[in-house]
């Protein structure tokens, strides 16, 4: 795109300030160089480019240099008020940007806040949206990766995974922030390979951390509803103790329906594990017993390993389960129960927590 002609009134004054001191030796006054930064403030919110404004300072010095300069101390004077002076415009000018540049990232900011919160009216959010190549009419999803601390858009992480997706996704539509602390990147829902990418390098610059990923939503609200599904997932994943390094919500939906009648479960918690409490050590061992069994597949000899020891040690715990609880995790009949037990006791944060 070309660049716009730049008016002669950025440069008014310029001529005469450079005859004067060609005539009297002369350093640009205070005032002077107060003009030069105001006009150089003008000139950036115009929207004009450095290079070009300087090109035209120095355009301008040549023209009027024959007229100007009339020996070696006057052309060193010269040379002298043309630096001060493009110095002072160059400030007013970097002054403007840091300012516009300050107001654009406030204005990203309330814009992603508000988005993620489901915050303004849907109508003037889809509005704003356009602005940051987002059309909310559409379905969007939402990842989100934890890390190790809490991360800002400033900082090296979130950086080098921006860097990696404009690389390969330059002309899509996508939206790299943070939040939280998190790493947050909101993609069309058609492209899911956007939010694979996202992962893989989110997972890789924050040492291993997991990323999880949302279901796509259409409109204004969907994106906050996939928001939301991505930090459940996140959560979910804590408290089940799931290690996949990336999450979908749409895999994890089981969980949420488990606990939509919470009293339910919990008292189903209560009458299958709650005799737990009575065993030595208390109840934790004997889940996580129990939670590790049936993420082997009910193998014995593969739930010994993963816990460490022996099969017969193992089998020993399975019949001390059966016998306070009377349920046997290697019966089929009682396998149900206790499984969706030991789960809804992850979700409700059991027995840590009293039901």
């Amino acid at each position: 795109m070309a660049e716009p002609e730049i008016p002669g009134r950025f440069l008014e004054g310029y001529a005469h300030i450079l005859a004067e001191v060609a005539e009297t030796g002369r350093r640009l006054t205070r005032d002077e160089l107060e003009t030069r930064r105001a006009l150089g403030r003008e000139a950036a919110e115009a929207g004009h480019q450095l290079r070009a404004l300087v090109n035209r300072h120095l355009s301008a010095t040549r023209t009027a240099w024959p007229h100007a300069v009339a020996g070696a101390s006057a052309a060193d004077a010269v040379l002298g008020a043309v630096e001060q002076a493009v110095d002072a415009f160059a400030e007013g000018f970097e002054r403007a940007q840091r300012l516009t540049v300050r107001r654009e990232e406030a204005a990203r900011r309330e814009f992603i806040d508000d988005l993620l919160y489901g915050r303004s009216d849907m109508g003037r959010l889809a509005e704003r949206a356009s602005r940051f190549g987002l059309r909310l009419s559409r379905a969007h999803a939402v990842a989100v990766a934890a890390g190790p601390e809490a991360y800002t858009e400033s900082d090296a992480v979130p950086r080098s995974v921006e860097s990696a997706m404009l690389a390969r996704f330059s002309g899509r539509k996508i939206l790299l922030t943070t939040k939280d602390g998190r790493l947050v990147c909101i993609a069309p829902g058609s492209q899911p390979d956007v939010l694979r990418y996202f992962a893989k390098q989110a997972h890789a610059a924050t040492d291993g951390h997991q990323v999880a990923v949302g279901r796509p939503h259409r409109g204004p609200g969907g994106v906050v509803h996939s928001y939301d599904e991505a930090l459940e997932a996140l959560d979910l994943a804590s408290r089940m103790e799931l290690d996949d390094p990336v999450l979908y919500a749409a895999d994890l939906l089981v969980y949420p329906v488990l606990t939509r009648d919470r009293q339910a479960m919990a008292d189903l918690v209560r009458s299958e594990l709650g005799p737990l409490r009575e065993a030595r050590g208390g109840a934790e061992p004997l889940l996580r017993t129990l939670s590790v069994y049936f993420d082997a597949g009910c193998v014995a000899a593969e739930t010994a390993r993963r816990l460490s020891l022996s099969v017969r040690a193992l089998t020993y715990r399975l019949e001390r389960i059966h016998q306070l609880t009377g349920s046997d995790p290697s019966d089929p009949m009682h396998r149900y129960a206790l499984q969706t037990a030991v789960i809804g006791a992850r979700l409700l944060d059991w027995p840590a927590k009293e039901l």
